[in-house]
């Protein structure tokens, strides 16, 4: 079972771009097209599955829209931040 996510790694969250609010952090990630974006989720979801834990997401061309929670713990939980840092390294 996953960690509820302490202030010190929704501060990290929010460092880094994600819009953090009681349960839940979103962020909008933009590519230069279709492809890139579409490969970013296969390559995120390779993490996800690993991490058995799977982010909300909503892709439109070249934008991707996540959103991250846990649903065991009610709320944000270290496996958030963990997918979310793996979301960003991605991203470049």
């Amino acid at each position: 079972m996953s960690e509820p996510l302490d202030q010190a790694g929704r501060d990290a969250l929010t460092a880094s771009g994600w819009d953090v609010g009681d349960a839940t952090a979103d962020k909008t990630f933009q590519f230069k097209n279709f492809i890139e974006a579409f490969g970013w989720m296969t390559s995120v979801a390779i993490t996800a599955e690993k991490l058995n834990h799977h982010p909300e997401w909503f892709n439109v061309y070249k934008t991707v829209k996540v959103t991250l929670t846990t649903h065991d713990t009610g709320g944000l939980s270290d496996l958030d931040l963990k997918l979310a840092k793996r979301m960003d390294a991605l991203a470049g």
